[in-house]
Order: C-alpha cells, then sequence, then structure tokens
C-alpha cells in the first residue's frame, strides 16, 4: 500500500490501526490493519517504506486523517536510552 491508497483508507475511516515496527538498526516499518488484511507502507519502488524514527511517520502523516498508531517493538532494549 502507498502513501495515496493509506490517505484514501484513511479518509473512509477504513483503517483499523498503523503499527510501526521497529526492527533492528534503527529501521521502522508501517503496517497498515485494515478489515481484510495487513499490509505494508511502501515507497515509490514499491518497496517497503523504511522510515527514520515516530517522527519521521508523523511527519509523513501530517495530511492523511487521523487513526490509531501504535509502537511494536521487537526487544525492548532497542529502544533504551544510552546511560
Amino acid at each position: 500500500m502507498n502513501l495515496q491508497t493509506l490517505t484514501e483508507h484513511a479518509a473512509n475511516s477504513e483503517i483499523r490501526e498503523l503499527e510501526l515496527l521497529s526492527l533492528e538498526g534503527g529501521v521502522y516499518l508501517a503496517r497498515i490493519r485494515l478489515d481484510h488484511g495487513q499490509f505494508t507502507l511502501l515507497d515509490e519502488a514499491a518497496k517497503p517504506m523504511h522510515l527514520r524514527s515516530m517522527t519521521h511517520l508523523r511527519d509523513l502523516l501530517q495530511t492523511v486523517p487521523a487513526f490509531p498508531c501504535v509502537l511494536v517493538q521487537q526487544c525492548v532494549h532497542d529502544e533504551m536510552c544510552g546511560r
């Protein structure tokens, strides 16, 4: 699913949830859940869009109607701050 399709689904209140998946190496992927399945957010080349942070996602979705978003961490230690 690309950003345009995501926006259309959001405008129609069809998005149940967006999961921001925190992966190893500081990479985030967005997975969109609709009633009929889950879809990864894709870039212009139809490849999974690599996001840098929650702020990056927030900036990307500024003009998209609001819907629930959750952060999914593979390992809680990945999100720890330095000492």
